[in-house]
């Protein structure tokens, strides 16, 4: 009976735990990049990742799909007009414990142990977002603009 209940725990968790979170386009699985257009030279690029990585990871793969885009596009250069970033960082898997004893009458005591795991399936899933313009030609000086190739040289 203990085995089968191991069995069964791991089994769950196994079935919990999400693929790990990989450059590749999003249409294979729940993680990865995708775009929008949203005019001629305005889209949108989000990257879903896991538990498995944190928003600057996040931030850094959906910037190195822009670059990717860009040039696709036929832009040297995009300018990132908005940013966005849903979800958390929780851990889908959490394990507890606690320790209790207790004193009664006529000397009578008890004591006990308890561990407790949790399974929140899509906790720690989490994506960001760009909106980007591409653009041709010599780089602005703005803040958010960044040279594609460059991009592509630091991130692959």
């Amino acid at each position: 009976m203990r085995k089968a209940s191991i069995i069964l725990v791991c089994s769950a968790l196994m079935a919990c735990a999400g693929g790990p979170t990989v450059y590749a386009p999003a249409h294979e699985s729940n993680r990865g990049y995708s775009e929008q257009q949203i005019e001629s030279d305005r889209f949108r690029v989000r990257f879903d990742g896991g538990s498995d990585v944190d928003y600057r990871e996040l931030e850094d793969m959906v910037l190195r799909r822009a670059a990717e885009l860009t040039l696709e596009q036929g832009g040297d250069w995009f300018i990132v007009v908005a940013r966005s970033r849903d979800g958390d960082d929780r851990n889908p898997v959490r394990v507890g414990g606690s320790v209790g004893r207790s004193w009664g009458s006529r000397g009578y005591s008890g004591s006990g142990v308890g561990i407790g795991i949790s399974l929140s399936p899509g906790a720690g899933d989490k994506s960001f977002s760009l909106e980007i313009l591409i653009r041709q030609g010599q780089r602005s000086n703005e803040p958010d603009a960044y040279d594609a190739r460059g991009v592509l040289a630091q991130y692959s």
